[in-house]
């Protein structure tokens, strides 16, 4: 069977559908992924198709605006509406370049692929990293999971989803205006693409239980985790720092906070020495900087399944495949997040055990780093509640339901 993986936005967007992708070819399946050109080498080292779809979420982050105030909302709010504009048009070539007999469709793609997919009769399924439906049983993503009592969860989550609605509106009836099909209001809309296919959540239910009160149609799976290079070697230097002292903390903050390497990397190594502990920072997006040191060591592209169990602990964005593999890994975490979804699962991770209170971002100091991290290596309870999450998410296989539905 020919299947298409559609997605957009960072490199933490694309890594688990190469993952799945991967399980898919496995199983006998062709694969491609449409997403933006950054990412192709990654696609096409995992042995997948690779489709473009326009923009580069680089540029945008750029000018990104961090926090959840209203004002730093409508601010992400409007820089993704040039991109979510370029993405239908992109949908349609990729899916008529394919041809695919079955589409999977992220959170970000999947209100402009569900469009595609009527106008060519496909069979369709979402697969989101996180959930976004509404629910009584926690917060919504878009206010970091703050809680309102049962009846204002579900409330405030719908609000959410109407304002996130509200984006693809426009772009919405200028692709189905192209693709020849009906006018059609927007929430009835909504309903028909809900009864079209399920939609598969990649997080562990021991990390988020499924809420009780969602559709049949909305499941939890487990994570999907990105495949390994298997070429892949570490690099000399490396190796011998890790081999040097004890274990050191990781710290990296994936496609946050372009520019703003040397600003960060000054406070990440002063609050690592302040700490006492060695560390291991991630250039990133960022360009995170490490400067000159026997107990610092900079590195560029390393594996998170390779480099988190050899931490003692990850201080990290919290996005969903970064705070995924720290809990895989069984290490603490101190999570430092920006926008989406990461206040989202910086506040589950704290709520979990196994994360300090998470640092928002404009907030970051040496002093609350260090404190944060001589908090979650000096109390053993994080590690115990990082390596019971890890055992249970060990057991899990995320892409087996996504298989069985496909056939």
């Amino acid at each position: 069977m020919r299947i298409l993986i559609v997605t957009s936005g960072s490199i933490g967007d694309v890594a688990p559908y190469t993952g799945l992708g991967v399980r898919f070819r496995q199983a006998g399946h062709e694969v491609a992924v449409a997403t933006h050109a950054p990412f192709r080498a990654a696609v096409e080292r995992a042995g997948l198709g690779f489709e473009p779809l326009p923009g580069d979420l680089r540029a945008t982050l750029a000018h990104a605006v961090g926090g959840l105030s209203a004002r730093a909302l409508a601010r992400q709010f409007t820089l993704a509406r040039p991109l979510i504009a370029a993405l239908g048009p992109g949908i349609a070539a990729a899916v008529a370049s394919v041809q695919p007999s079955v589409l999977l469709l992220s959170t970000m793609v999947a209100p402009l692929g569900h469009q595609v997919a009527d106008a060519y009769g496909l069979r369709r399924a979402g697969a989101f990293p996180q959930p976004v439906f509404p629910t009584r049983e926690f917060g919504s993503v878009l206010t970091g999971g703050r809680s309102f009592g049962p009846w204002g969860n579900l409330a405030v989550g719908w609000a959410a989803a109407k304002a996130a609605e509200s984006l693809y509106a426009g772009p919405i009836r200028e692709l189905r205006r192209e693709l020849g099909l009906s006018r059609i209001a927007l929430p009835a809309l909504r309903r028909e693409q809900e009864r079209a296919g399920p939609t598969f959540h990649g997080f562990s239910p021991a990390v988020l239980r499924r809420p009780r009160d969602w559709p049949p149609a909305l499941r939890v799976t487990g994570y999907w985790w990105p495949p390994v290079d298997p070429a892949w070697r570490p690099s000399a230097e490396l190796e011998a720092f890790l081999a040097d002292g004890p274990a050191p903390v990781f710290i990296g903050f994936g496609s946050m906070a372009p520019g703003q390497g040397e600003r960060l990397g000054e406070i990440a190594v002063a609050a690592a020495r302040r700490a006492g502990v060695r560390a291991v920072l991630q250039a990133g997006w960022s360009g995170l900087a490490a400067g000159a040191g026997p107990d610092v060591l900079g590195v560029g592209e390393v594996p998170h399944s390779w480099l988190f169990p050899r931490m003692a602990a990850v201080v990290h964005h919290a996005g969903a495949g970064t705070a995924a593999a720290g809990l895989r890994a069984g290490v603490p975490a101190v999570p430092v997040p920006v926008l989406a979804d990461q206040p989202f699962w910086a506040r589950r991770l704290h709520d979990l055990g196994a994360a300090a209170r998470p640092i928002p971002m404009p907030a970051l100091r040496v002093e609350s780093l260090a404190h944060a991290l001589r908090q979650v290596l000096g109390n053993s309870h994080f590690a115990a509640r990082a390596q019971a999450l890890s055992a249970r998410i060990g057991a899990e296989d995320g892409a087996a339901p996504i298989l069985d539905w496909i056939g």
